[in-house]
């Protein structure tokens, strides 16, 4: 006979999740918690050299092939990103992401078997979608917390910090050991981020943000800071997702890309930590407008990658400025509405740019001709830096 006074009552065992002890809502801790879990979902993003040279090396795919499957996986991404905001307002948001994390782990695992480039692309579509609903619901409830830049400081110092880790281990070990080791990485990334999640708050939207009307939000700003967002995400990934054959076709050895690659991601969380430091005590504009256009000249640079002191340099300057810059634009659109909505169009925007520039790149380097994505990236990088002008200058002023 069993001792009913020991059993929890049905409400209880319901609640077990909401009484798991918490961080504190807007701590350091919690936005290392929230820095995971928005980092899981494009963790492939991060390590991409890595996947698209896993997927030449490992897998035999051709470097448009690679490239294609790249973009497939951060289309997908911005397809989720979309669908999330419409949901961030109204379903519970904790239940939502474990799942995806569950389904994420589940399609990375059936990854590590598909030889063939078709299937891989229509699979990682896929695998896109669920991840970008997660970093869409994720970037919502960044957009709840208070020093919202910090704590998308934190996210970029989380990315740059793990990805140099990828980028620099992982590609001599495809060779070795098969393309299998990339998806196995990104398994663990999200088992990690799976069980910190019982220990962030809830962060509910508060009354006024629920009452909020699309109309009271300013279009003409959060339109420019989101073709910004995207401008400028583009630029970068699409020579990133080839830096490691733009050094090849270069003449250098993969002894000096791969360390090169990951101290330059590493250097990244100088960038993202300079974002916590400053916050908006300096503004925004002017650490943007100089992030960017420092991001511009050293993209300009790699036309020099023949030189190894100048492709290691070029590449830290980016790792640098890309964290320190794309942290203050995703602020920026998170600081139209706290209800996360705009946080996560702005994630949306960032997904479309990182995809379409691999599939740029991809349409571009049908001879190898980097010359001609370099400048193209240049470009585009100081169309960002211009556009960016209305947004921060506004926010600079209402503050």
């Amino acid at each position: 006979m069993t001792d009913s006074s020991h059993a929890l009552p049905t409400s209880d065992r319901l609640n077990v999740w909401q009484r798991w002890p918490k961080v504190q809502s807007h701590g350091m801790a919690a936005r290392v918690l929230l820095a995971f879990l928005a980092t899981a979902g494009l963790f492939y993003v991060n390590i991409m050299p890595a996947l698209v040279s896993g997927l030449i090396d490992g897998l035999g795919f051709s470097h448009r092939q690679a490239g294609l499957i790249a973009s497939s996986n951060i289309y997908g991404a911005a397809v989720g990103a979309l669908v999330a905001v419409f949901i961030v307002k109204s379903w519970r948001w904790k239940p939502v992401c474990t799942a995806l994390l569950l389904a994420l782990i589940s399609l990375d695992f059936l990854s590590m078997w598909i030889q063939h480039p078709w299937a891989m692309l229509a699979l990682r579509g896929v695998h896109g979608c669920i991840g970008g609903l997660l970093v869409g619901i994720a970037f919502a409830v960044i957009a709840r917390t208070e020093q919202v830049h910090k704590t998308f400081g934190m996210l970029l110092l989380v990315q740059f910090g793990l990805g140099g880790l990828g980028v620099m281990v992982l590609p001599p070990m495809v060779p070795v050991v098969g393309a299998w080791i990339l998806f196995l990485a990104l398994i663990l990334f999200s088992t990690t981020a799976l069980l910190m999640l019982p220990f962030l708050q809830d962060y509910p939207v508060s009354q006024s943000s629920k009452q909020a009307k699309s109309s009271d939000i300013r279009r003409k700003p959060l339109l420019a800071s989101i073709f910004a967002v995207f401008l400028f995400q583009a630029a970068n990934m699409g020579l990133y997702a080839y830096i490691i054959d733009l050094g090849e076709q270069a003449g250098l050895s993969m002894t000096t890309i791969a360390p090169a690659l990951g101290v330059s991601a590493w250097l990244g969380i100088l960038g993202s930590g300079l974002v916590i430091l400053f916050s908006t005590r300096f503004g925004r504009l002017l650490p943007l407008f100089c992030g960017i256009l420092i991001t511009a000249i050293a993209t300009f640079a790699l036309h020099f990658s023949a030189l190894a002191w100048v492709f290691w340099l070029a590449n830290i300057a980016v790792g640098i400025t890309w964290a320190f810059s794309i942290a203050y634009l995703l602020g920026i659109c998170a600081e139209f509405d706290k209800a996360g909505q705009m946080a996560a169009l702005g994630g949306f925007a960032s997904k479309m740019g990182l995809a379409s520039g691999p599939l740029i790149a991809a349409l571009l380097l049908g001879n190898t001709q980097y010359p001609l994505l370099i400048n193209v990236a240049v470009v585009m990088l100081i169309a960002a830096a211009l556009v960016t002008l209305y947004p921060a200058r506004l926010l600079d002023r209402a503050d």
